[in-house]
């Protein structure tokens, strides 16, 4: 299963700051950065479900915002890249 995450994080201040490095880390962790703020993870429910919360701890809700697009299983005909930087095989990369 495909799920995207998409992150916004305040840095107006120090701890913002860090709050940035400690999700975009974490989300290197499950999986392949596409964006600045944007991962496409290739996991099953219950890794998905984990790293949701463990995001959810992550993040300030008042100050930063966290999305997550389930993709499902036949994601390949869902996604269109266009543009400069080269797509990869998210099967290959990283599974669980």
């Amino acid at each position: 299963m495909l799920t995207v995450i998409t992150y916004d994080v305040n840095t107006e201040d120090a701890a913002g700051r860090k709050r940035l490095r400690k999700v975009a880390k974490h989300c290197v962790n499950y999986g392949q950065r596409v964006q600045n703020s944007v991962f496409e993870c290739v996991a099953d429910a219950a890794t998905t479900a984990r790293v949701r919360e463990e995001l959810l701890g992550l993040i300030d809700p008042e100050k930063d915002s966290l999305r997550l697009y389930s993709m499902g299983n036949n994601y390949q005909g869902k996604i269109e890249h266009i543009g400069a930087k080269a797509s990869y095989e998210a099967e290959g990369f990283i599974s669980f």
